[in-house]
């Protein structure tokens, strides 16, 4: 597929680099088992224990990952059995199509796809989250974390809403530069009513940083039944972060001092520094005193608490014109 990109600048065609559809994921991604770096109540377990407790689950058109929903969890446990796994791969400039049924939804949860630098250490070279949010929350946030000197203006060429401008990991308390969508239906379970849908991220030095979300019923297609990224990509962004350059004199972010090749990530870890820490101020809060002791004694609450992922595609550019 040939993937043309906006008419003002000269037009960019992307190839298609890597495909991953069911067994490929269990090839070129590795699961991770360190303690959370976000200090969630979640046990990240490896590929074999996946597998062998159905945390993984690989078809030939489908990839889970899910979290166990059968045990409590005991004290001087890490917590709840989950997966994050990352790609081999690391990619520059590129055009990320994730295509999604289902994403992890409900109290404690803070489910996450996101790209990172492979060569680091961070925050250097960068952090692009694509899909995140916590608890019961209905739109998705995407948001940069970067070294120093690296913001972006208020007001963009985006759908949605500018939450912070400062990408800078030291300020804020590594609040980074966010974008709240204005989809209700873009995260948890108003996403997964609608059979999800597609997530769509164009990483590129010289147009900046943009993430798209699709419904399913709303995706164009072309003549052969793929997906139109055509025509996705020539719209307006949900989320759009200018870099440094004539096109962008407001923004303040030059590409090659804050990003480099990024490896991908999908992660699903519990409670921690963002959903734990805004426990007391959501609904999850009637059902449990702390966001740890929920995650602890309600297996049963995390039956909807996994990833169902069709496909992703990475395509890279191909050539200027």
């Amino acid at each position: 597929m040939v993937v043309n990109a906006q008419p003002f600048i000269p037009s960019l065609t992307y190839r298609l680099q890597d495909s991953h559809v069911g067994y490929s994921f269990l090839d070129e991604f590795v699961w991770e088992t360190e303690d959370d770096l976000t200090h969630g109540r979640v046990n990240y377990v490896d590929k074999a224990t996946a597998l062998k407790d159905n945390l993984t689950f690989v078809s030939d058109t489908k990839f889970v990952m899910r979290a166990d929903d059968m045990k409590k969890v005991a004290n001087d446990s890490r917590g709840r059995d989950s997966v994050r796994i990352h790609s081999l791969a690391a990619y520059d400039d590129a055009l990320f199509v994730l295509d999604i049924t289902h994403m992890p939804e409900g109290c404690s949860t803070w489910p996450a796809w996101w790209t990172l630098s492979q060569e680091g250490p961070w925050p250097q070279g960068g952090e692009i989250d694509i899909i995140e949010g916590v608890n019961l929350g209905p739109d998705n946030l995407s948001s940069l974390h970067t070294t120093p000197n690296c913001t972006m203006p208020q007001i963009r060429r985006q759908k949605g809403s500018t939450v912070s401008t400062n990408c800078d990991t030291s300020v804020n308390s590594n609040q980074g530069c966010g974008v709240s969508f204005l989809e209700q239906d873009s995260y948890g379970a108003g996403f997964n009513a609608g059979s999800g849908g597609f997530y769509i991220m164009e990483k590129n030095h010289e147009r900046g940083i943009s993430v798209w979300f699709i419904k399913r019923c709303d995706m164009p297609f072309s003549s052969d039944n793929e997906p139109n990224i055509d025509l996705v990509v020539l719209s307006t962004p949900d989320a759009y972060f200018p870099v440094q350059n004539g096109d962008s004199p407001d923004c303040n972010c030059d590409y090659s001092d804050h990003f480099n090749a990024h490896e991908i990530i999908f992660d699903l870890t519990f409670c921690g520094d963002w959903a734990g820490a805004v426990w007391a101020t959501s609904s999850c809060a009637a059902k449990a005193s702390t966001c740890e002791s929920f995650v602890d004694d309600n297996p049963g609450e995390f039956s909807e608490a996994y990833w169902e992922i069709n496909s992703l595609k990475i395509y890279t550019p191909r050539f200027w014109r």
